[in-house]
Order: structure tokens, then sequence, then C-alpha cells
């Protein structure tokens, strides 16, 4: 069975302007997600900015996540690294803090071949007993999953369950997914082809629309999967122009600035990642509102 199906939330870490872990205002985006149908929280990831999270941060923001859902949604945490030991380890901190899965990166900058990302992935699946979804995104790391890679993963490793695919390549998509024929659990990485991905067999997204529109999100993957895919389509096309906001520039910056204009957070991020342009700032305020997740001016 799969960890989850539907449109699971990557999570936001919010900051203080300090540059501290806002912890209450952590609180009520995870009750704003649970209340607004989101089918699982996604916590450490990309769009978590776990990368400049210390260890112990890090691990503190998985045991904070996982309480404060009380296994009301699954909790799947980030647990990845470019070190085999060091996501051992998260891996294993992760699973004693109750986390439903993980969500385990190919490894950035020393990349490895497909052997090595296969004894990558066992190693540190092998040492926890919890599922894990792979995460397929060459253009943040510069190494890419193959899909007889992950086809071997997940029929040789019992709790290597699935990948969540940002590649943004359908044709390869495609292709794995008959080379699976059943055993690897596709989860969508990119909000923009979420219809495509589930008509290929998808199990759902694991998005940054989400943050600012979850129910919205959570109803183009029901809407598919009741059988109204007409419905889910049509909702689909209508988010596109909110998505092109959210990736106007690198991800977490204008999900950040979102959730600071729904009144959130402060949208403070850590360097390297800087402020919103105003000009892209503006659109994403007007798409916002369009797509109503923000009062229009006025009422």
């Amino acid at each position: 069975m799969a960890i989850f199906r539907g449109a699971g939330v990557a999570i936001i870490t919010p900051f203080h302007e300090d540059g501290s872990v806002d912890y209450e205002a952590f609180g009520k985006l995870i009750e704003f997600q649970v209340a607004n149908q989101t089918d699982a929280i996604i916590v450490c990831g990309t769009t978590g900015e776990s990368s400049t999270l210390t260890h112990e941060e890090h691990l503190e923001v998985i045991r904070y996540c996982v309480e404060k859902v009380n296994h009301r949604i699954p909790v799947i945490a980030g647990t990845g690294s470019n070190c085999t030991q060091t996501a051992v380890y998260l891996s294993g901190e992760a699973q004693k803090s109750g986390a439903d899965g993980l969500l385990l990166v190919t490894p950035y900058y020393n990349k490895g071949t497909q052997n090595g990302l296969y004894g990558h992935f066992k190693t540190i699946a092998d040492s926890v007993e919890i599922p894990v979804i792979l995460y397929n995104i060459p253009g943040r790391t510069g190494v890419a999953l193959q899909p007889e890679t992950i086809v071997r993963l997940c029929r040789d490793v019992d709790n290597i369950v699935g990948v969540k695919d940002a590649t943004g390549n359908i044709g390869q998509t495609a292709h794995l997914m008959q080379l699976a024929d059943g055993c690897v659990d596709l989860y969508s990485g990119e909000d923009g082809i979420i219809v495509p991905m589930l008509s290929l067999g998808g199990k759902g997204v694991i998005s940054v629309l989400s943050n600012v529109a979850p129910r919205q999100t959570h109803e183009i993957c029901s809407r598919f999967f009741e059988g109204d895919v007409e419905g889910s389509r049509k909702l689909q096309l209508r988010a596109l122009p909110l998505i092109d906001a959210l990736f106007s520039e690198v991800n977490p910056i204008p999900v950040k600035k979102a959730a600071q204009l729904m009144g959130f957070c402060s949208g403070a991020l850590r360097m390297p990642l800087t402020e919103m342009e105003a000009a892209h700032a503006a659109v994403l305020e007007k798409e916002m509102t369009k797509f109503g997740v923000l009062p229009a001016a006025g009422r």
C-alpha cells in the first residue's frame, strides 16, 4: 500500500527574521494543511530549506511536525544527503521520531554511478524499517536516477516503495512506469504536470502549490481518482498561472513570499536565498488573488 495517495505538501520551514525556526508559525501552517485536506506532509525537503538547517534543527523540525500532526495524516521526512552515512543517521533519527516514511534525494555534487546510487539508497533503506520514496531531481543534484535503477531498487529492497519524479520528462516517466509494471509508487514532483503523471499511474503529487492552495491541489488528485478526469484537468489548467508565479524564482523563494502574503510567517529565507524581486512578487500576489487564495483589494 502507498504511503499516501493524493496531494502531499512539500512544506516550508518558517523562520524568524533572525533566521531561527519559527515553530509557532510552523504549527499554524501544519494546522492549515490538515484542515484543508492535504493528504500528507513532507517535511525538510527542498522547499523546507533542509540544505541550510543544521542536523540538530533538521531533526527538531521533523520531531515537531510529527508531534503536531499526531497521526492525522502521514508525515514523510526528507533525510537525504550526498553522504550515505549522514543520510543513515538522519533517517534513523526520523524513524525514532515517528515519521511515517522518508524522502531520499539523489546524492548531489559527488553524484555516483547508477551502481553507486543503488548502493547508496539500499544502504539507507536497509538501516530503517519505514518506507522510502526516492527523490529524482537532476536539475538540483546534477545526477539522474535512471528508470532501470529505480525499478531495481523498488524490486530488490522491500521498503523502497516509489519515487518523487521531478525530471519533467514525461517520456522517461512513461518508460519508468512501463518497466515497473506496478512496483513503483509514482509521485509528481512538478505541480504543472500533476494530471499527466496521474494518467501514467501516479499516486499523487509532492507539491509546492499545496503550501498556498492545499484544498485545490488535493481536489486535482481526488477528482482524477474519482473518474472526473475533465474536472481534474480544468483545475490543473486553472492553477498553471499561479504555479508559474510560484516558480518565477528558485524554489522556495516565491512560496515563502506567498506564505508571508497569507499572513503565516515572516517569509524570511536563509542565504544564499534572498528576497523575491518586486516585479515577480507583484505577479505572484496578482495570481494568488485571481486563484482565490488571497482576498481581492477592497473586499
